[in-house]
């Protein structure tokens, strides 16, 4: 495999139709490689799947990240190697189409009983992890989620209760809330900030500011 440097890898993909097909199987191959390294190094949830079918995933998943690669050509700047920049995007990629993979049989239909909202405990479990408090904390804390689960299910729509949750608390890619809501991403990021204004205002409203419940659930 030909070693070029930043300028040569930006040349020969904007050459001539041979050079830059020898420079795009040169990249499709590095990318394979790293790909390949993170799904077996670096994802347990893969430890499974056989050297072939973790081989595949990364063939289907280098040609993505090639096309992704050329389309943010422009936006390469030099400030790293190339292959470095690219690898990333190709990373990037990987952890995104696993995530939607893993997600693919969500529906927001779950988050919903006969048309009303079906609240979890979502919130705590989004704040699990935190060092156990003293029994005085412990009550400020259940009063507070108390409130919160209040704002999600009486302040926000039906709508922006299953995008916020969805997306903030349940990490479902944007991409798979967006499609299944008939949606799409700018439409859904404009769900979402009227959902946190929404939520922010309300807990100001019950001197619940933000400063005050990361202090609270540190």
């Amino acid at each position: 495999m030909s070693e070029r440097t930043n300028e040569q890898w930006v040349a020969d993909l904007h050459g001539a139709p041979g050079v830059q097909a020898q420079a795009l199987e040169d990249l499709r191959m590095r990318l394979q490689r790293s790909i390949l390294y993170y799904l077996s190094h670096e994802r347990s949830d893969l430890a499974s799947r056989s050297s072939q079918e973790l081989s595949q995933m990364a063939d289907d998943l280098a040609q993505d990240a090639t096309l992704r690669v050329m389309e943010n050509l422009s936006t390469f700047r030099g400030d790293s190697r190339f292959t470095t920049w690219a690898n990333k995007i190709a990373v990037r990629l990987a952890i995104s189409e696993l995530r939607r993979v893993r997600h693919k049989d969500f529906s927001l239909d779950d988050m919903t009983a006969d048309g009303d909202l079906q609240i979890e405990n979502t919130t705590v479990s989004a704040l699990n992890g935190t060092t156990p408090p003293d029994p005085e904390r412990a009550t400020e804390r259940a009063e507070v989620l108390q409130k919160i689960d209040q704002a999600l299910s009486e302040v926000l729509t039906p709508r922006q209760y299953q995008a916020l949750v969805a997306i903030a608390m349940r990490d479902i890619p944007m991409d798979v809330v967006a499609e299944q809501m008939g949606s799409n991403r700018n439409a859904l990021y404009k769900l979402l900030h009227d959902a946190r204004r929404k939520l922010r205002l309300y807990l100001e409203s019950q001197d619940l500011p933000i400063d005050y419940m990361l202090e609270l659930f540190h």
